[in-house]
């Protein structure tokens, strides 16, 4: 199989440990790495760890040295990103999925063009049943998400509704609503109902609930649902990414187990 050439929008935390995986463990599939980042500084030094990787001067200049785009920088790129993609023919990932939940049209586009869009499981388990109960009919879905309140610092909802989150002592209900109201009030934080609603029954349909406590030193996320082939609830508990208590380790695991499969010509699971 030939090789691919990979570009990365967004040298933080997770883009930073994707281009070193490839690097580590996917070169011999992998020809170069074209990174990308407006933090100047973030770019240089990860350009520096990485053997593959070589600086772009702009999203369109990684676009044109690749054949995917990585989107690993925030919700207000991925649209960008994608646009990008589909006018330059090329394969993309999108990490922040809910930066296409108003955008979603987006994704025909990238269907009549032909190219491959790979948005990765992220931080759930369960998203292959829900694809497939999907095909007979799902009844409801609701996702229970657990977070500490360190972690939702900074969430559009919680400053527009005066909630301090230093002052929750207690396991604390914030937030309850539909999926699309949860990725606006919440953008950095809850990818997984964007993509939840993906896989399943659309944004409004899908129902969120969100829960922090200062006990919490996990992520964890709860998906339950009712359908036509049967009853399904799936429950992660994971550990915050190292550098970024705001995402989950899986999740970043999760694009580079996707990222192998592009690469590779064996697909396991749905």
């Amino acid at each position: 199989m030939q090789k691919k050439k990979i570009a990365i929008i967004g040298c933080g935390a997770i883009g930073s440990a994707i281009a070193m995986w490839i690097s580590e463990k996917a070169s011999e599939s992998v020809s170069a790495i074209a990174l990308y980042d407006t933090d100047g500084e973030k770019l240089k030094q990860l350009e520096s760890k990485v053997a593959l990787a070589e600086a772009a001067l702009s999203p369109k200049d990684a676009a044109m040295r690749s054949d995917i785009l990585i989107e690993a920088a925030n919700p207000m790129t991925a649209s960008e990103v994608l646009t990008l993609a589909i006018d330059n023919k090329k394969d993309v990932m999108i990490l922040s999925i809910g930066g296409l939940a108003d955008k979603t049209e987006l994704l025909g586009e990238a269907s009549k063009t032909g190219i491959t869009v790979i948005l990765p499981s992220g931080a759930v388990a369960g998203i292959d049943a829900v694809k497939a109960a999907n095909i007979a009919g799902i009844d409801s879905i609701t996702l229970t998400t657990r977070k500490s309140p360190a972690s939702l610092k900074g969430a559009p909802y919680l400053e527009k509704n005066g909630i301090d989150v230093d002052a929750i002592k207690k396991e604390t209900v914030i937030f309850e609503g539909s999926a699309s109201e949860a990725v606006k009030g919440f953008p950095k934080n809850i990818n997984v109902s964007a993509l939840l609603s993906l896989a399943g029954v659309g944004f409004e349909k899908t129902k969120v609930r969100i829960i922090s406590s200062p006990e919490y030193n996990k992520n964890i996320h709860e998906i339950c649902v009712e359908s036509k082939a049967g009853k399904f609830t799936f429950r992660t508990e994971n550990v915050p990414f190292p550098s970024n208590p705001k995402t989950s380790y899986l999740a970043a695991l999760s694009a580079m187990a996707a990222l192998g499969e592009y690469l590779s010509s064996i697909r396991v699971g749905t």
